[in-house]
């Protein structure tokens, strides 16, 4: 079973920066590719940044032109730059990692690493 592990969140005051690290317990075949997701209290788990493994990001709009999302393939290890940060961005974010499988995606998730923007 692979389990993923984040590091990196904690209390960061508005307007700075943190670095979300997350790495994969073994190497992982066939990834399609690897995101950072949050939850914020009551509120539905959403897409924050994903890269495939071409390379090709995403971010969501709230985020563009802040955070910055990357990977290194050979460690299966995806990281999350985050900088100006907003109070809106206190949330759990989970790493998330999609490879193919024989029949469908298998989809890896994290545990968590709580992010807390403070005024």
């Amino acid at each position: 079973q692979v389990q993923l592990v984040e590091s990196g969140g904690g209390l960061v005051q508005a307007g700075g920066s943190l670095r979300l690290s997350c790495a994969a317990s073994r190497r992982i075949s066939n990834i399609v590719d690897m995101g950072w997701y949050r939850q914020a209290p009551g509120e539905q788990r959403e897409m924050v940044a994903t890269i495939t493994v071409g390379r090709v990001t995403n971010y969501a709009d709230s985020v563009k032109g802040r955070f910055t999302i990357s990977r290194d393939s050979a460690k299966n290890t995806v990281a999350l730059q985050m900088t100006s940060l907003k109070l809106e961005g206190t949330a759990v974010y989970y790493c998330n990692i999609r490879s193919r499988a024989l029949l469908g995606t298998n989809n890896y998730w994290g545990q968590g690493t709580q992010v807390t923007v403070s005024s």
